[in-house]
């Protein structure tokens, strides 16, 4: 299993709303994805403009397919436009 951790600094605060509408979007479609084993998005409590992405996935594979999908093309390049984007990759 593969698991990210995709952490975003939001560095305008009229940017945070934006993010998170984009980021519930692409998890709420992502749950349906072929080999989604989790995947769910972070607000911290202790640092306003910090979120996580954390998603699992079954396989190489089935990320690979995640991330040609069109709602993933379609999102993330939003959610970059919005927040700087650091991933860590997990495997398991």
């Amino acid at each position: 299993m593969i698991r990210l951790n995709v952490f975003l600094l939001v560095e305008k605060a009229e940017n945070k709303q934006p993010l998170i509408d984009a980021a519930t979007e692409l998890v709420e479609l992502s749950l349906h994805d072929k080999g989604c084993v989790a995947y769910d998005v972070f607000a911290s409590l202790t640092v306003d403009n910090h979120l996580m992405i954390c998603e699992t996935w079954r396989t190489r594979e089935d990320l690979d397919n995640h991330m040609n999908s069109e709602h993933f093309k379609r999102i993330v390049p939003v959610m970059q436009s919005l927040a700087t984007m650091t991933l860590e990759e997990f495997n398991f």
